[in-house]
């Protein structure tokens, strides 16, 4: 995945056989970060005009790389990894600004919508509305897994689960708007 920026090309790279205990891995990265005490089961490279300047490592569901493992927006850098999220800073891409656990299980995606001017989580359970300094502002789960497709529309944000009910959440509040089937879309925790 490649995001072109004022500071450069931004490459992202699966790095799945990447160890942080080892000194012999395909490719060498100036800083690591790793975001579990557990098992690593997501490992991500950022790169710079080619250079490798971070690996970075979580727990949680496996993510693989695509158009929505990361965003960049301003002068910040927002990427999917695992069952997180991390914000660094694209002018010193080595420097963590925050991370957040976003899901309990993966983390499939990070969206930025530029109308309501809203960072989003597209999570295999939950979806979770940022603050752009890493505060969770909302969070809502359904009846079953959102492992179909995910799309910012201009009024709200829709959502397909396994069952292929049809969920629609409002940008501001994380409100069920809609949901057909099923109407068992709620808040987390509630």
């Amino acid at each position: 995945m490649d995001i072109q920026t004022p500071y450069g090309l931004i490459t992202i790279i699966d790095e799945p056989t990447y160890s942080f205990k080892s000194t012999d891995n395909t490719h060498a990265y100036a800083h690591q970060l790793l975001l579990t005490d557990g098992s690593v089961t997501s490992v991500h490279g950022v790169k710079l005009n080619g250079e490798n300047i971070l690996v970075i490592g979580a727990g949680g569901g496996c993510t693989a790389i695509h158009e929505h493992s990361a965003t960049a927006v301003d002068d910040k850098l927002y990427i999917a990894v695992g069952d997180r999220v991390a914000c660094l800073s694209l002018e010193h891409l080595d420097q963590t600004l925050w991370t957040a656990k976003v899901d309990t299980a993966t983390c499939f995606g990070i969206y930025w919508e530029n109308q309501h001017r809203v960072l989003l989580s597209h999570g295999e359970l939950e979806i979770t509305r940022l603050s752009i300094d890493g505060d969770i502002i909302w969070q809502v789960s359904g009846a079953e897994i959102f492992s179909e497709s995910f799309r910012l529309l201009s009024d709200y944000i829709e959502a397909v689960d396994f069952d292929r009910s049809v969920c629609w959440f409002d940008y501001m509040t994380g409100e069920l708007l809609h949901c057909l089937p099923s109407s068992d879309c709620r808040p987390v925790g509630g």
